[in-house]
């Protein structure tokens, strides 16, 4: 009996941690999802993944063999193998994330920045596929990057390069919880945004179903569906959010000249609500010879299948190691 290689994808996020096994061609064969709780301990996080790793696994038959294991998280560093100093988690400086799970499971582990594995997972299997020059924009609970240069993932000296969501918005800006002010993640993020709202619900008396959300439970969503509906404080909020992303993409692209900038995560769901200000004040800010060149495109992974960034990151080493390996 023919057996099928898969290996095991683990994406990290602020807010939540999606598992699943992947095959070669990207085919999502089992997924779950729980809750990272990030305010906690990593051991009460580790115990969590591998009860639900262990449901995954239980789930496999004898046709199918469980080879490595990709993992993309905030802050981890490629060359350690460590996740160092996250500011939306509280587990500390330094979490020896793919030694802990190597040794659990026994199985090679690749580990990765979770903005550069999705980019990887955008060329491999989405939206990027025949592109060799392009940013990832991950817009979720911070803002993560991506860059793709020459077909080739840029980490780097120290496997930290692209860390887009801390350049500088303003000197005096939104305290970041990296510790810096006026980072753009604290603009053009999904926390980001919910702060835009909630000044702008201070500043304008205009009726709105977000007011009577809280902070915390305020998401990405109840904003894209009230600027849907025509809420002017959520259209005002996606606008000047579009304008200071759209600003630093421009900068973006003259570092590094790519074919597209690619948005994921739950803000991009908003579409071209988000879409069109970033466009427009990009172009506005683009240095001529750029103008009209340059794709923003909303990637067509669904939040559900973040874990093709960190499959695909597996799959990628294996094929580097055995670059004439079978399917299967």
């Amino acid at each position: 009996m023919m057996t099928e290689k898969i290996v095991l994808a683990i994406d990290i996020g602020g807010s939540l941690t999606k598992i699943g096994l992947v095959t070669r061609t990207g085919s999502i064969l089992e997924k779950r999802v729980f809750r990272t709780n990030g305010q906690d301990p990593f051991n009460i996080f580790l115990e969590k993944l591998k009860s639900e790793i262990e449901i995954l696994i239980t789930s496999l038959d004898s046709t199918h063999k469980l080879i490595s294991i990709g993992i993309g998280a905030p802050n981890a560093n490629s060359l350690t193998g460590n996740i160092e100093n996250p500011p939306n988690l509280s587990w500390g400086p330094l979490t020896p994330i793919s030694k802990i799970i190597g040794e659990t499971y026994n199985l090679p582990v690749v580990l990765a920045n979770d903005a550069n594995a999705a980019a990887l997972g955008e060329m491999k299997f989405g939206t990027a596929k025949g592109m060799k020059h392009f940013v990832v924009l991950t817009l979720g609970t911070g803002l993560g990057s991506g860059i793709i240069s020459d077909g080739k993932l840029l980490i780097g000296e120290h496997a930290l390069a692209g860390e887009i969501g801390h350049v500088n918005v303003d000197p005096d800006g939104r305290q970041c919880n990296c510790g810096l002010q006026g980072c753009l993640e604290t603009y053009a993020s999904v926390t980001g945004i919910r702060r835009t709202v909630f000044e702008l619900m201070a500043e304008m008396s205009a009726d709105s179903p977000l007011r009577g959300i809280s902070f915390e439970d305020m998401t990405g969503e109840h904003i894209s569906d009230a600027a849907l509906a025509g809420d002017a404080i959520a259209l005002k909020a996606f606008d000047k959010t579009g304008e200071i992303l759209g600003s630093k993409m421009a900068d973006i692209v003259a570092h590094l000249d790519p074919e597209a900038i690619i948005l994921s995560g739950g803000l991009s769901k908003a579409g071209d609500i988000l879409l069109n200000p970033i466009k427009r004040f990009m172009e506005l800010r683009l240095f001529n010879a750029y103008k009209g060149k340059v794709k923003v495109l909303i990637s067509t992974t669904t939040s559900s299948d973040a874990i093709l960034g960190p499959a695909a990151l597996a799959w990628s080493a294996l094929e580097k190691d055995t670059p004439n390996s079978p399917n299967s």
